[in-house]
């Protein structure tokens, strides 16, 4: 009985763990950068005196699942979830084409 409950919790934990939210970094980019793209994935672009971000539902309007931030002067990094790896900030606001919804 113990060996099934390791091997049921092990499958839970290996089966889930690509849905949880991940940070991948991204290179630096500027607040205008971010704004641009931003517009073109349908979120909501902030900024403050510590740096600069977009969040977006992933579908095309705003929202907190796809984000990314920056901080002034360094390296943007976006929060996704699942197991995607995103290489650009498009990609990383925008679910993939026949993800569901």
């Amino acid at each position: 009985m113990r060996l099934f409950i390791s091997c049921m919790l092990f499958g839970v934990v290996a089966l889930g763990g690509p849905a949880w939210a991940r940070d991948i970094n991204l290179r630096k980019h500027s607040a205008d950068e971010i704004k641009s793209v931003c517009e073109k994935a349908g979120g909501k672009f902030s900024q403050d005196a510590r740096g600069y971000g977009c969040g977006t539902n992933c579908r095309g309007a705003p929202g907190t699942d796809c984000m990314v931030s920056c901080k002034n002067g360094e390296s943007c990094f976006a929060q996704v979830i699942g197991g995607r790896r995103p290489t650009t900030v498009l990609s990383a606001l925008q679910a993939p084409a026949g993800a569901p919804h």
